[in-house]
Parts: C-alpha cells; sequence; structure tokens
C-alpha cells in the first residue's frame, strides 16, 4: 500500500500487537486471473522470528482453490476518524481521514481434512484458543463423527508472513498542537472507532518528546 514515510511503522512488535488485537482480516488472492477476497478469524503465532497466520474457510469458498497458487494479502484493519481541517492553526486545510492498517503478505498452504485431519484439527485448535478457550472441552466432547463432518466442510490454511506493511496515519504531517487538537477532538467523539483512533494518537503523541518554543 502508498505509505509516505511519516506514516511507516516498522517496529514488528507493534506490528505484531496491532495484529492480534484485529484478528478479523480481509484475505486477499487472486483466482482465476481476478482479486477474491474473503472475511475472516485468523490465529497468530510467531515462530523463531517468523509471523505465521492459520485459518480456514469453508470448502464451499471457491477462496481456497488459489492457495499455494501465489501471493496473498491479509488486511488487517483498526480504528479510523474523520479529521476536520477546522481542527487545524492553518485555514488553508483540507479533510482527511485518519487510521491505522496493516498488510501481510505470503502464500497461504492449504490442508484438508482428507490429507491431514491432524493438521485441521490444529488448526481449529488454534482460534479456538485465540477466540473461545472454554470452547475447546465442549468441542472435545461432542460425538467424533459430528467433529470429522464439521473438519470435512472447511479447507485449513496457514500462511507464513513474507512481508509486513505498517501504516499509522495520525497526522503526522502535522505539527504537535495540531495533533494535539485532533486527539483530544476524536476522544470527545461519540463513534468508538474515533475515539480509538484518538485514543491510538493519545499514546504516540505522549511517547514523544514534546516540541520546544522559546
Amino acid at each position: 500500500m502508498y505509505i509516505p514515510n511519516a506514516f511507516r511503522e516498522e517496529d514488528a512488535e507493534q506490528l505484531v500487537a496491532f495484529m492480534r488485537a484485529h484478528s478479523f482480516i480481509t484475505l486477499v488472492s487472486v483466482l482465476e486471473g481476478a482479486p477474491f477476497a474473503s472475511h475472516i478469524p485468523v490465529a497468530l503465532a510467531v515462530r523463531d522470528g517468523q509471523v505465521v497466520l492459520s485459518g480456514h474457510v469453508a470448502r464451499a469458498n471457491p477462496h481456497w482453490r488459489a492457495f499455494g497458487a501465489g501471493e496473498s494479502l491479509a488486511i488487517f484493519g483498526g480504528p479510523h476518524a474523520y479529521v476536520s481541517p477546522a481542527l487545524y492553526e492553518r485555514r488553508e486545510s483540507v479533510p482527511t481521514w485518519n487510521y491505522i492498517a496493516v498488510h501481510a503478505y505470503g502464500v497461504p498452504r492449504p490442508v484438508s481434512f482428507a490429507e491431514s485431519p491432524a493438521a485441521v484439527e490444529r488448526a481449529l485448535a488454534e482460534l479456538i484458543a485465540t477466540y473461545d478457550a472454554a470452547y475447546q472441552a465442549h468441542w472435545e466432547s461432542l460425538p467424533q463423527k459430528f467433529r470429522d463432518g464439521m473438519m470435512q466442510g472447511v479447507v485449513a490454511f496457514e500462511m507464513a508472513v513474507t512481508r509486513l506493511e505498517g501504516k499509522y496515519k495520525l497526522s503526522q504531517n502535522r505539527s504537535e498542537a495540531d495533533q494535539r487538537r485532533v486527539a483530544e477532538a476524536l476522544l470527545q467523539r461519540a463513534a468508538q472507532a474515533a475515539r480509538e483512533t484518538g485514543t491510538a494518537m493519545a499514546a504516540r503523541l505522549a511517547a514523544q518528546p514534546r516540541e520546544e518554543h522559546g
């Protein structure tokens, strides 16, 4: 994605933390020559410094047919908010939108129940551990025939991330005074996404040295 230097984030720990917190993704692949997207939850692991995503799609979803054939893009979307030019010191300003997004690239490797029941079971266990750990005991108590039927209805995948892009567009191209004014305004908004954007701005401002005036 297009990332001006002011908005580029390359801290791997920060990006991974963001991905964990916003792990309902848009997965985009090329299927039969055209972009194809699915909206799915994923589990995230870091193995020997390598970020790995795992999840599954319904077998009826043709998306899995693109797995292994080329690079896919996992889009992790975060908070976002409209920013009015009325919040800036300079009158010669225009509206914009602040947001955080992380793009992860890699080649998903598919695995079906017919190929490896254990691998599919492992992929499901990782998702359960991520989103509803208490459900694992319930799942294991269900009849094996039912569990096998459910697993036959999906195609699991694992995607080793080969490239990460982080964009934190939080008014860093504006003066500190503008940034603080925007953050304060967003924190007062009714919309949760706007308040979360304001919180991210405030945290970033708190971590950087104050501008010197004199």
